[in-house]
């Protein structure tokens, strides 16, 4: 993906969040004009305010058009995230908008926790964890915050309910990249 791609990501998740809130679109996009946002995509949408998160939602896999899942995990980042008040339209003007579309997850293959930890990939590897049901993932923007894989994947293992020093050889990681594409300020 290009620029310009992220271009239409990003004001197809903004206008998508205007529309949500009553709000007059201010970058109105037609999908139809894309071929590649009528193929299946997953994206996570994020939000953040002054530097600090204030929502993200998003796919793991594709099983919509990807502009159909960029707009409506917009809409969720500003309304449904279950760690945050719904956005009022007022918040909007000073909300920035990054979406992330991700490639299709890989098995991480791995012979215990300390060969899990050697092979991530900083900066690089979204890593989903699974582990019966439960189940987290962490965009690789989330290495700015936590840039040691020991951290990285306690923090994992407390976003699935697991204690940070849980460890059971039938946890399973899948590895994803992203194209990320934010508004500037």
């Amino acid at each position: 993906m290009h620029a310009e791609s992220g271009t239409v990501l990003l004001a197809l998740a903004r206008s998508a969040i205007e529309r949500a809130l009553a709000l007059p679109a201010t970058g109105c996009v037609e999908s139809g004009q894309h071929d590649w946002l009528r193929q299946p995509g997953a994206s996570f949408v994020t939000l953040t305010q002054r530097g600090q998160l204030r929502g993200c939602i998003g796919s793991l896999e594709a099983r919509r058009p990807l502009a159909n899942d960029v707009q409506h995990n917009a809409v969720a980042a500003a309304l449904h995230d279950p760690r945050f008040v719904p956005l009022a339209a007022a918040e909007l003007r000073f909300t920035m908008v990054e979406v992330s579309v991700l490639s299709p997850a890989e098995p991480l293959e791995f012979d215990d926790e300390t060969d899990a930890l050697a092979r991530l990939r900083p900066g690089l590897d979204g890593i989903v964890l699974e582990y019966g049901a439960r189940r987290s993932t962490f965009l690789p923007q989330v290495w700015e915050q936590l840039p040691e894989p020991r951290d990285f994947l306690s923090q994992l293992k407390r976003k699935a309910g697991l204690g940070s020093d849980f460890w059971h050889p039938s946890i399973s990681l899948q590895r994803y990249s992203v194209a990320k594409f934010k508004e500037s300020a």
